[in-house]
């Protein structure tokens, strides 16, 4: 269609869709121009959004909870608290000290004060533990000293002659109950003791060995006495304390509880029983009525089953195991781990029975079956220096044992009471 042949009206409308088709492309830029360059919405519009989101969390969060059981919501709650606890981070204040306001100088002056103030009080607990140190050793000296004084007394005055031991010790004799005519009467003046001999002799160790045989017979009688009751007790007291530790029953244990009241009795209780059962057995009078109840004392069982109860019980069942029977395990476990403690209790042991007194005074009649602790109390004021010399002989064989054996005595006391 040639455009002269257009009409108005047809012009009409081509310019119509011109202006539309203009306006279309307008539209379709400014909508390009919104989407890409949105409006932020304001304060109140993200309230809204925000309310309207939490109202459909809380919702959702009760729905569950109502699924959900009281202890799962009680174990939940915990693990966030302690989640809480381990995260959580408070910082806390800074503390200014005084000493951090304080000048240059006046924290030198303040550390100088504070210095000087710490060594007076080392100073002064230095001293007290050197004068409580000082005073110990000072005590323990003079224990030292009296335990030895009699021992060396006795053994100078053994050298002196019959005339100066009377000259010293004759009106101290003289005063005693046992020797005044009537009763014990106080000394007029301060006697004058003289602990060294000003003449040394020896003439006392020869009239006691050579021409007394009584020191000798009676010596004899204590070896006699005192060596079976220190080996017997001690092989009763092994096998008697290796059943208790080893077998542990409510009968043994009051089998033991009665060995530990007898043992805190004293000797003099047990003295007329035992009179009385050696009167009836027919040994009165001789060696068997001291060595039967020293034999059975309870001491010795006593401080070995304490002993023998530290062993361990693994010891025992791997002999066990290897087919050793119990005189085995005796042999072989037991007695070699109380070897300390057998050295100590024959020492204590020989002591104790080498100086009894009591038990031969009322269980032997004849003085010729006594021993020489019984001697040694009947000697007269006309033999002092005879008694000093069987004195000195007397201590010799009890010092000599102690001496030999104090390391193990030390051992065998210590670890008897260690668990």
């Amino acid at each position: 269609m040639d455009k002269d042949n257009l009409t108005p009206s047809s012009e009409k409308m081509s310019e119509a869709l011109n202006k539309l088709k203009s306006l279309s492309g307008q539209g379709t830029e400014t909508v390009s121009n919104t989407v890409a360059e949105p409006t932020a919405p304001s304060a109140e519009e993200q309230m809204k959004v925000f309310i309207a989101e939490s109202s459909d969390n809380s919702t959702s969060t009760s729905k569950v909870q109502e699924s959900r059981t009281p202890e799962e919501i009680k174990a939940e709650r915990r693990l966030a608290a302690r989640n809480a606890r381990r995260h959580v981070f408070i910082e806390t204040p800074k503390y200014v000290s005084r000493f951090d306001l304080m000048t240059e100088e006046e924290k030198l002056a303040f550390c100088t004060k504070e210095r000087k103030r710490t060594a007076g009080v080392l100073k002064r607990r230095k001293a007290f533990k050197n004068f409580f140190m000082t005073l110990g050793v000072i005590v323990a000296v003079c224990a030292a000293i009296l335990a030895i004084f009699p021992i060396f007394f006795t053994f100078l005055n053994s050298f002196m002659t019959s005339a100066e031991i009377t000259d010293n010790y004759g009106k101290i004799f003289q005063s005693l109950s046992g020797h005044a005519k009537n009763g014990a009467t106080y000394l007029s003046e301060a006697p004058k003791l003289k602990f060294v001999p000003q003449l040394v002799t020896i003439q006392q160790y020869k009239t006691l060995l050579f021409m007394s045989p009584a020191y000798l017979l009676k010596f004899w009688n204590s070896i006699i006495l005192v060596v079976p009751i220190v080996f017997g007790q001690l092989l009763v007291s092994l096998m008697a304390s290796y059943s208790f530790a080893r077998y542990r029953r409510r009968r043994r244990e009051i089998l033991f509880f009665s060995y530990v009241i007898l043992m805190l009795m004293p000797f003099q209780v047990t003295l007329v029983p035992n009179y009385l059962i050696a009167d009836s057995l027919g040994i009165l009078d001789t060696n068997w009525s001291i060595i039967l109840p020293g034999i059975f004392s309870t001491f010795s069982t006593f401080l070995l089953t304490k002993y023998m109860r530290q062993i361990p019980s693994a010891y025992i069942e791997a002999a066990l195991l290897d087919g050793a029977n119990e005189w085995q395990i005796f042999t072989h476990i037991a007695l070699p781990s109380c070897k300390s403690a057998v050295y100590a209790l024959m020492i204590l042991l020989f002591i104790d029975y080498w100086n009894m007194v009591e038990q031969p005074l009322i269980l032997l009649k004849d003085e010729g079956k006594q021993p020489l602790s019984v001697f040694l109390s009947q000697i007269n004021e006309a033999e002092i220096g005879i008694a000093f010399a069987a004195s000195t002989l007397y201590m010799i064989p009890a010092l000599l044992i102690f001496l030999l054996g104090e390391e193990y005595l030390v051992e065998g006391i210590s670890r008897s009471g260690v668990k």
